[in-house]
């Protein structure tokens, strides 16, 4: 996975897998959380210029990546509990959470859960709640719906797991999440490949559907997760793919705008991961949150601020869209 990336294991009612990335003892400690059906390798690309001044973990979802399910349950609130005690077991200090899709939104629920574990928030193309959802792309509409009825949806994945690669699986997700796939580097695609043919594909669509048909749920019924995340009074910086197929650009400006204080910014022709096929637009929006809006939540984070935490550490303006 790249020099200075460690693989490790903690135990959460199970194992949980996570690595540590590496960077700066003192820096801020960042913790990312991959979407539906992603793992750890989601964050690789960004990870060389995000440890210059941060510790970055990626820790595996339940039944994503190597985090096995072992009677956990891979809803969006198992994925909650399980990012909740990653953070008391392995951050031991506030952190500033960095999720992508399903990611974005346990990230968020764990902070409105929680508020004392996490100093910020990056929330990459989010699936958060609307009441106003937009307009999907008709073919992950109808994947949507295949996955959500029972048997069903499992007919579906054990059929296209018989016909596809790993290989194949892989350019088949990024095909869809990217605008242009070519865009992710080389050897990110390559560790992708290699955790997928590493895995068990069985089992993890499995925990694919669950969690899935937990997330299409939660989305078709916002109103109880909209009040839940009302209170957020973390430090956010919300990112947008502009051609995001999964996540429209539509439902992010509703989210933006309900939340005035959120700083707000869309990559231009980025689909639904901007940190895979847009790594240093995705760095440099961070960064200077971290510098500005964000520098707050980055004192927190970091080992001394979590001892003497700021009067203020929540608040930021908006910036440019």
């Amino acid at each position: 996975m790249g020099t200075g990336i460690q693989s490790l294991t903690v135990d959460i009612d199970g194992p949980v897998h996570y690595v540590d990335m590496g960077g700066p003892a003192g820096g801020p400690l960042m913790v990312a959380v991959h979407g539906l059906g992603g793992s750890h390798i989601n964050w690789l690309a960004v990870a060389p210029r995000l440890t210059q001044r941060s510790r970055l973990l990626a820790l595996d979802l339940v039944g994503h990546g190597l985090t096995p399910a072992e009677g956990r349950t891979p809803d969006i609130e198992g994925h909650r509990r399980l990012l909740g005690g990653f953070l008391q077991a392995v951050a031991g200090s506030p952190a500033i959470l960095i999720g992508n899709s399903m990611g974005g939104l346990v990230s968020a629920l764990q902070a409105a859960a929680e508020p004392e574990t996490v100093a910020g928030l990056v929330l990459v193309d989010p699936a958060l709640p609307t009441a106003r959802p937009g307009l999907v792309h008709p073919r992950v509409a109808v994947n949507f719906a295949l996955c959500a009825v029972p048997g069903v949806g499992e007919h579906f994945l054990a059929h296209r797991r018989r016909l596809t690669t790993a290989e194949q699986s892989v350019q088949r997700v990024l095909g869809i999440c990217c605008v242009d796939r070519s865009r992710v580097p080389a050897d990110v695609v390559a560790a992708h490949v290699a955790l997928t043919a590493q895995i068990d594909r069985a089992r993890g669509d499995a925990s694919y559907l669950q969690s899935a048909r937990s997330l299409s749920h939660l989305m078709a019924r916002p109103a109880a997760t909209i009040r839940r995340l009302g209170g957020l009074d973390q430090p956010v910086l919300l990112l947008q793919g502009e051609r995001d197929v999964l996540i429209p650009l539509s439902a992010a400006r509703r989210m933006s705008a309900a939340h005035p204080d959120w700083r707000f910014e869309v990559a231009p022709d980025i689909g639904h991961v901007p940190m895979l096929e847009a790594p240093e637009w995705t760095c440099d929006m961070i960064e200077d949150w971290l510098d500005h809006q964000g520098s707050a939540a980055a004192v927190l984070a970091s080992p001394a601020g979590a001892s003497s935490p700021p009067d203020n550490p929540a608040g930021g303006h908006r910036g440019p869209s």
